[in-house]
C-alpha cells in the first residue's frame, strides 16, 4: 500500500490526541450533570452548535485550500496552547469557573468539527480506491479503541476509586490503591499535553498525494459556493449525505446531553456508570469495524445503512422503557455497532462518489445540516419537561421516530443511490 508509513503515523497521532480529548468530553457533561446543571449545559451546547454553523463551512474551505497535514499542525498547536492556558489558570486559582469549563467544551467541539473532516479528506487523498473499505474500517476500529481507553480512564478520573474498588465495564474490581478523582483543570492538563504530542507526530508525516487538487482562487464565499454547487448538481448525493447522517445526529445528542441526564435522573447512578457505558459503546463500534463490510458484501452499503438506522430507532425505544443499568450497557453497545457501522458504510460510499477536490466542503455542508438538526433537538430537550423526574426517556422516543423518518427517505431513493455508486465504479 502506498503512503503506508504516513497512514500509520496519522493513525497514531489520531489515537494520542483522541484519548485525552475523549476524557474531557466525558468529564465536561458529567461536571454539569453532577451539579444538577444540565439546563445550563444544554444552552452551552446549543450556543456551541450555533457558532459551529459559521465555523464548519469555513473549516471545509480550509481543508480543501491548504495541505491537510498543515491543517492538522495548526489545529494541534492552537488547541494545545488554548486548553493548556485554561488548565494553567485552573492550577493557579485552584479551580475553574463554569464558563471556562464551557469554553474548553467549545474549543474541543470546534476542533472536532475540523479534525475529522480533515482526517477523512487526508485519508482519501493518500489512499488507493481499492483500499477505501479497509482504511475506513481501520479508522473506526482505531477511533473506538481510543474511545474505550478514554472511557476506562474517564471512569477513574471522573470518580476515582471508592474504598479501593474500580468500575471496569460496570463491574467493581478491587485494586491495591485508592485513586483520587481528578479536578477538571487536571483533566484539561492531560488534554493539552496530547495536542502537543499529536503535533510532533504529524510533523514527521511524509506522503505522496494520490489525488491531484488544482488551486482555486477567490474569496471564502466563492470557494464555499463551489462545494454547494457540486451538491446542487448532485442532489441525490446531498440527500444521501444528510439522511445517512441521522444516527450520528442522535448519538451526539445522546452522548453529550441525554445520557448524563438518563444516568442521573432515570437510573440514579454515578459518573462511573456513564464513563463505563463509553467502553461498551466502543466494543460495539470495534465489532462494526471488523465485521460490517463483510456482513454487507453480498448487497451494498446503502442497504446496510437503512437496516442499521431502523435498528437504532428500536434501540432508542428499548432504552425508553427499560430501567436497568445492564440494559443500558447492552443498548449502548448496540448503538456503538450501529453508529460505527453506518459511518464506515457512509464514508466508503462518499469516498467513491465525491471528488477529493471538494470533499472537505461537501462534508462541511453535511455537517451544517447535522448541526441544524442538533440545535432543533437540543432546543426541544432543553425544555424543563425533559429535566423533571425521568422524563428524559421521552426524548429517546422522539429520536427513534426521527430515525424511522430518515430510514424512509433512504428507502425512497435506494435505487438511485445504488445507480450512482455503480456509475462511479465503472
Amino acid at each position: 500500500m502506498k503512503n503506508l508509513r504516513a497512514i500509520v503515523l496519522l493513525f497514531v497521532a489520531n489515537t494520542v490526541s483522541g484519548v485525552a480529548q475523549g476524557i474531557s468530553m466525558l468529564a465536561i457533561p458529567w461536571y454539569f450533570a453532577r451539579d444538577g446543571d444540565m439546563a445550563r449545559f444544554g444552552l452551552i451546547y446549543i450556543l456551541t452548535n450555533l457558532v459551529s454553523l459559521f465555523w464548519v463551512p469555513y473549516a471545509g474551505v480550509l481543508i480543501d485550500k491548504f495541505s491537510r497535514k498543515r491543517v492538522f499542525i495548526v489545529i494541534s498547536l492552537v488547541g494545545g496552547l488554548a486548553v493548556g492556558a485554561i488548565a494553567w489558570l485552573g492550577h493557579w486559582q485552584g479551580d475553574l469557573p463554569w464558563w471556562l469549563v464551557a469554553l474548553v467544551f467549545g474549543l474541543t467541539f470546534f476542533n472536532y468539527n475540523i479534525h475529522y473532516p480533515n482526517l477523512y479528506a487526508f485519508v482519501q487523498e493518500i489512499t488507493e480506491p481499492r483500499s477505501y473499505g479497509k482504511i475506513t474500517s481501520a479508522l473506526e476500529i482505531q477511533g473506538q479503541i481510543t474511545t474505550m481507553a478514554a472511557g476506562a480512564a474517564g471512569a477513574v478520573l471522573l470518580e476515582g476509586t471508592q474504598n479501593g474498588m474500580l468500575n471496569v465495564f460496570g463491574f467493581l474490581v478491587k485494586v491495591p490503591w485508592d485513586i483520587p478523582a481528578w479536578r477538571i483543570h487536571e483533566i484539561f492538563t492531560l488534554d493539552a499535553a496530547t495536542y502537543f504530542v499529536g503535533f510532533l507526530i504529524i510533523l514527521a508525516i511524509r506522503y505522496q498525494p494520490l489525488k491531484q487538487r488544482h488551486v482555486e482562487h477567490g474569496r471564502l464565499l466563492v470557494r464555499l459556493n463551489i462545494g454547494w454547487q457540486y451538491l446542487r448538481n448532485h442532489k441525490l448525493i446531498f440527500i444521501f449525505g444528510v439522511a445517512s447522517y441521522s444516527i450520528f445526529v442522535t448519538i451526539l445528542i445522546g452522548v453529550f446531553y441525554l445520557d448524563p441526564l438518563y444516568v442521573s435522573n432515570h437510573l440514579h447512578e454515578t459518573g462511573d456508570v456513564f464513563a463505563a457505558s463509553e467502553m461498551y459503546y466502543a466494543i460495539g463500534a470495534v465489532f462494526a469495524g471488523v465485521a460490517i463490510l463483510r456482513m454487507f458484501t453480498r448487497w451494498n452499503g446503502v442497504i446496510g445503512i437503512i437496516l442499521l438506522t431502523v435498528i437504532t430507532a428500536f434501540i432508542f425505544g428499548w432504552l425508553a422503557v427499560a430501567h436497568s443499568v445492564i440494559v443500558y450497557y447492552i443498548v449502548v453497545l448496540l448503538m456503538g455497532l450501529t453508529n460505527a457501522g453506518t459511518r464506515i458504510l457512509r464514508v466508503n460510499y462518499l469516498f467513491n462518489t465525491v471528488p477529493n477536490q471538494v470533499y472537505g466542503r461537501a462534508n462541511s455542508i453535511f455537517n451544517m445540516t447535522n448541526i441544524l438538526l442538533r440545535i432543533a433537538f437540543l432546543a426541544l430537550f432543553s425544555l424543563p419537561f425533559f429535566h423533571v423526574g425521568n422524563n428524559v426517556i421521552y426524548a429517546f422516543v422522539i429520536l427513534g421516530i426521527f430515525l424511522l423518518v430518515a430510514a424512509g427517505v433512504l428507502i425512497a431513493y435506494y435505487r438511485n443511490f445504488v445507480a450512482i455508486l455503480a456509475t462511479q465504479r465503472t
